[in-house]
């Protein structure tokens, strides 16, 4: 190959020669025929863990996070505020995986849920439960730096997450033990900064049960016909055409427990300002679910994020410049 008389010349014949690297990497059989599958796969696990639709873990962290301000006094640790939050995303993610796994033989039944990836045969179950004790063991490295209380917490936690998925099989109301399971980082906060869990944490953890029951019914009543068709229990057929009145009554009680948390506390206009912006929201959700249809149901348990969001702001807000 002649050597380039001129600097342009060296350009092109670089240009070339990238070209060339390009082409073939483009139409190489690994990039054609592999590169696809191991994305492919690795989406999949993405859509297992349900980090594609990451509603679940904001409903699960702002209960934690409620905990973490009301223990330290609006000033957590940062180690202890990374480990909660990372924390919070690997159950929620082992949750979804052990969840699919239990769900295996319902989820192809179901139009919102048949095409998952375990549901689907793109992925199996071995890869299901493999994924899943890869992440509880990594969020038992993040419990281990805690102190002894909390890792009893996070055990009893991971329990009643870990059976929740078969317990829908024959409990009417599964919703109130995935409240328990949602609530688990709230006594597990008070317990890494107080090395002991107060009265506090479990009036947090009844009104966190409350708005569990809330947004999961709604949820449940998104697949209400796929569910009585299947045997599948939920609140959402519990309570039948009494549905919407009973959670407007369970939208009260977890805003009255909220307030009785905020009086303990002695919070004042901040946190009621919250507490009043979430009052709307519960609202706005009553009025997306009027109709019970399914593309309603869905943004009322989706807009819950925003009750929760707003609970904390008015939480950060009150610790920040009431105090």
């Amino acid at each position: 190959m002649p050597l380039p008389r001129n600097g342009d010349e060296l350009a092109l014949m670089i240009m070339a020669r990238l070209r060339w690297y390009a082409y073939r990497i483009r139409f190489h059989p690994w990039t054609t025929d592999e590169l696809p599958k191991i994305l492919g796969t690795v989406h999949d696990y993405v859509r297992l863990m349900r980090l594609d639709r990451p509603i679940g873990i904001w409903l699960l962290l702002w209960p934690t996070l409620w905990a973490l301000w009301i223990g330290s006094r609006g000033q957590p640790k940062p180690l202890i505020f990374i480990i909660f939050v990372t924390g919070t995303v690997l159950m929620r993610s082992a949750g979804c995986a052990i969840n699919d796994y239990a769900d295996r033989s319902f989820d192809p039944h179901v139009a919102r849920t048949k095409d998952r990836p375990l549901a689907a045969g793109r992925l199996s179950t071995l890869e299901a439960l493999v994924l899943f004790a890869i992440l509880s063991l990594a969020a038992l490295v993040l419990a281990l730096q805690l102190n002894r209380l909390t890792l009893l917490c996070a055990v009893v936690g991971a329990f009643i997450a870990v059976t929740y998925p078969f317990v829908k099989r024959f409990l009417s109301v599964p919703q109130l033990y995935l409240g328990l399971a949602f609530g688990a980082g709230i006594p597990m906060a008070f317990a890494a900064q107080l090395e002991y869990v107060p009265r506090i944490a479990w009036l947090l953890l009844l009104a966190n049960v409350l708005w569990v029951t809330v947004y999961d019914t709604m949820y449940a009543m998104v697949d209400r016909d796929d569910d009585i068709r299947i045997g599948v229990k939920s609140t959402a057929i519990l309570f039948g055409d009494s549905d919407r009145h009973i959670i407007f009554v369970l939208q009260v009680m977890t805003l009255v427990t909220l307030y009785l948390v905020g009086k303990i506390i002695r919070a004042g206009a901040w946190y009621n300002a919250g507490l009043a912006a979430g009052a709307v929201f519960f609202i706005y959700q009553l009025w997306l679910i009027r109709a019970r249809d399914r593309e309603g149901c869905f943004r009322a348990f989706l807009n819950n994020n925003y009750f929760g969001m707003s609970v904390f702001i008015g939480l950060a807000l009150e610790y920040q410049f009431a105090r």
